[in-house]
C-alpha cells in the first residue's frame, strides 16, 4: 500500500466499493471520502484495507473523531477473528493501537452526540485490564453497551448493524443449534433477529451492505436460510469491487443447492479480490477471504460435478498461498491457511482420479504443509483400496494416523481445529479398506461412525469435510444391492427425509440425485423416479463428468486403466 505519511487525494482512482455514505463532522471532503471507504471495506470484513482508510482520512483531517472510531473498530476482533484466535503478539499490537486511537478521538471537543457514543462504546471493548486471556467480558461490554446505543439511536442504520455486529460476536458460527433448528443456548441470537428484521423493512436497511452482509452470517445456521435469498441478492451488486460482499450470497446458494450461481458469484469475488491482492500488495489476514472465493467455487463444483471448475479454481487458489506468506508467524499464517491447499486431493477423490492422487508429491517442509501431507496419505489410502492394493492401502493408513499426530492443535480450518476435520477421515478409511476386503458389516458401521463425525463438524460454508461421507456410505450399499438401505441415506443427503439438520443437508447434488432415482427405479416407485427425473436430467447436464454413482469408490475396481489415470466408466448402470 502506499506511504501513510503522505495525505493520498480521495479524487485519485479506487476501487469501486458501491455508494455507501454516513455524513461524519469534518471540513474535508477528502476526509469523507475516505471515512465512507473505511466503512465500505469494514462491512466487506476487509479489515485492513478498512484501517488503511481510517488513517487516510485521519492525515486529511486529524480533528474528525469518527475516523479515530473506525481505526479502532477495523482492528479490533470481528466475527471471524475474535479475541481466542489472537496470538499474543497481535493482541498486543491490536490494543495499544486501539487505546491510542481511542484517546485520540475522547480528547476532541467536537464531534456529534452519536460519534462521541461511538467513540465511548468501542473503548469498553479494549479495556486496560488484560487479565482475562478469553475476553468474554470485553465481548459483553462491548455489546451491552451497544445495545444501549441502538435503544438511543433507533432509527441510525449504522448504529443497528453495529448492534448485531457486537452481538453475532458473543457466538460466532454458534448463534443456533443446528440439531434442534434453535437460536444456540447463552446466545443473543433473537436479538440479532429483532434488530436485522426491523432494519430491512427500511430502505436504508435494504441497500446498506453492512445489514445485508450481517444477515447472511444470522440466517445461514438457521433452519430457513432460504430466508436469505433475497438479501443474498441484494448484496450481490452492492460493492462491485467488494470482493468478500459479493461472495456472501454464494452461502446461501449452496444451502438452498443453486450450485451454479454460487460458482459465478465466486468467480466474480475472485477478479475483484485478485485485484485487490495485486493492486495493494497485502498478503495479510484478508487471503483468508481471497482464498476462500476459491474454496467455495470448488465445494460447488463438486456437488454439481463440475471436475474442471474445480481444478481451475483449486490451481488459482494455490497460486495465491505462497510459502512465504504460510511462513509468517504473527499472525500465524499457517494456522489459518494451509488447510486450503488440503483441497486438491479431495478433488480427486471426489472425481475418482486414482492415479492422479498415486501420483501427488509430499511437500519438502513438513512444518507448514502438515495438514496437506496427512491429506495426501489420507487420498492415497482411498485410492490404493479403491484399486485393490489393500495391504499398501494399510500401510498408508497407518502414515495418515502418524501424519494427523504432527499437525498442532492451532491449525484450523475456521472455526474448526484441522484435527476436527481430519478426525473424519479415520473411520473413513478403515470403511473403505474393510469393504474391499469384503467385511461388509464392519465397513458400513465405520463409514455410519464416519457420518455422524461429519454431521458434528461445527458448521462452517463451504463444509470442513469436502465430499458428504453419505455418497460414500449410500454408492457401496447400493452395489451391495442394500437398496432400501442406500435409499435412506441419500434422502438424508438431499433433504427429502428432514431428519437431518438443514446444514448437513446438500439439496440438488447431482451425486445423490442420481442415486436416488437409481433406488427409487430398482424399487419399483416408478411414479417417485419420474418425478425426479427431470431435476435429474438438468443436474447431468451440467456436470462435466460422466456420473453412474454417487462416489466413484464403488466399481471402482472393475474401472479400466487408461494411461496415467482411470477412467470415470463404470461397468454398471444401477443393475
Amino acid at each position: 500500500m502506499s506511504d501513510l505519511l503522505t495525505p493520498i487525494p480521495a479524487s485519485s482512482p479506487y476501487y469501486d466499493l458501491g455508494t455507501l455514505t454516513r455524513p461524519i463532522t469534518t471540513t474535508s471532503p477528502d476526509a469523507q471520502e475516505w471515512f465512507d471507504r473505511g466503512l465500505r471495506w469494514a462491512y466487506g470484513f476487509n479489515h485492513a484495507a478498512a484501517a488503511w482508510c481510517f488513517e487516510q482520512a485521519l492525515l486529511h483531517d486529524k480533528y474528525c473523531p469518527a475516523a479515530y472510531w473506525g481505526l479502532a473498530y477495523s482492528l479490533g476482533p470481528n466475527y471471524n477473528k475474535p479475541w481466542e484466535v489472537f496470538d499474543e503478539a497481535d493482541i498486543k499490537r491490536t490494543v495499544e493501537k486501539c487505546h491510542s486511537a481511542i484517546e485520540e478521538g475522547l480528547k476532541l471537543d467536537n464531534g456529534t452526540e452519536v460519534e462521541r457514543a461511538l467513540l465511548e462504546a468501542i473503548s469498553t471493548r479494549f479495556p486496560v485490564d488484560r487479565d482475562s486471556r478469553t475476553h468474554n467480558e470485553w465481548n459483553i461490554n462491548y455489546a451491552n453497551t451497544m445495545v444501549q446505543l441502538y435503544n438511543r439511536f433507533p432509527n441510525d442504520i449504522d448504529i443497528a448493524a453495529l448492534t448485531a455486529d457486537s452481538l453475532m460476536n458473543l457466538n460466532p458460527w454458534a448463534l443456533w443449534d443446528i440439531s434442534t433448528g434453535t437460536p444456540a443456548s447463552n446466545s443473543r441470537t433473537l436479538e440479532v433477529q429483532a434488530i436485522l428484521n426491523k432494519a430491512l423493512t427500511t430502505p436504508a436497511g435494504y441497500n446498506h451492505t453492512g445489514i445485508l452482509h450481517l444477515y447472511i452470517h444470522y440466517i445461514e445456521m438457521s433452519p430457513t436460510p432460504e430466508l436469505g435469498l433475497v438479501p443474498g441478492d441484494r448484496l450481490r451488486k452492492l460493492s462491485p469491487e467488494g470482493g468478500h460482499l459479493t461472495h456472501m450470497p454464494s452461502h446461501i446458494d449452496v444451502l438452498v443447492g443453486d450450485y451454479r450461481r454460487a460458482i459465478s458469484s465466486n468467480w466474480d469475488a475472485v477478479v475483484a479480490d485478485e485485484k485487490y491482492r495485486k493492486e495493494s500488495g497485502d498478503l495479510g489476514l484478508y487471503t483468508f477471504y481471497r482464498v476462500h472465493d476459491y474454496h467455495t467455487i470448488i465445494y460447488a463444483s463438486m456437488h454439481c460435478g463440475q471436475y474442471f471448475q474445480a481444478i481451475k479454481a483449486v490451481d488459482g487458489m494455490e497460486d495465491s498461498l505462497s510459502y512465504d506468506v504460510l511462513r509468517v508467524e504473527s499472525p500465524p499464517m499457517a494456522d489459518w491457511l494451509e488447510y486450503f491447499l488440503t483441497v486438491r486431493p479431495h478433488i480427486l477423490v471426489r472425481f475418482g482420479k486414482w492415479q492422479e492422487i498415486l501420483s501427488l508429491k509430499f511437500p519438502e517442509d513438513k512444518a507448514v504443509y502438515c495438514t496437506l501431507i496427512a491429506t495426501i496419505h489420507y487420498a492415497r489410502t482411498v485410492a490404493l483400496a479403491a484399486i485393490g492394493k489393500i495391504n499398501e492401502a494399510k500401510e498408508e493408513q497407518i502414515l495418515y494416523k502418524q501424519a494427523v499426530q504432527r499437525v498442532p492443535k492451532s491449525r484450523m480450518i475456521y472455526p474448526n481445529t484441522c484435527h476436527d476435520v481430519l478426525a473424519v477421515g479415520d473411520p473413513m478409511l478403515d470403511g473403505e479398506i474393510e469393504y474391499r476386503k469384503g467385511n461388509y458389516e464392519k465397513a458400513f458401521e465405520y463409514l455410519r461412525e464416519a457420518v455422524r463425525r461429519y454431521d458434528n463438524i461445527v458448521y462452517a460454508e463451504p463444509w470442513g469435510w469436502m465430499q458428504p461421507v453419505r455418497h460414500a456410505l449410500a454408492a457401496l450399499l447400493l452395489e451391495q444391492d442394500r437398496v432400501e438401505e442406500a435409499t435412506v441415506v441419500y434422502e438424508e443427503d438431499l433433504g427429502i427425509s428432514g431428519t437431518l439438520p438443514r446444514a448437513c443437508q446438500h439439496p440438488n447434488n447431482v451425486w445423490a440425485l442420481y442415486g436416488y432415482h437409481q433406488c427409487l427405479k430398482r424399487l419399483g416407485r416408478n411414479q417417485e423416479a419420474v418425478i425426479w427425473e427431470k431435476q435429474l436430467a438438468i443436474a447431468l447436464a451440467v456436470a462435466d463428468v460422466s456420473i453412474k454413482t454417487s462416489c466413484f469408490c464403488a466399481g471402482a475396481s472393475e474401472r479400466e486403466i487408461d494411461g496415467n489415470n482411470l477412467s470415470a466408466k463404470l461397468c454398471c448402470d444401477g443393475k
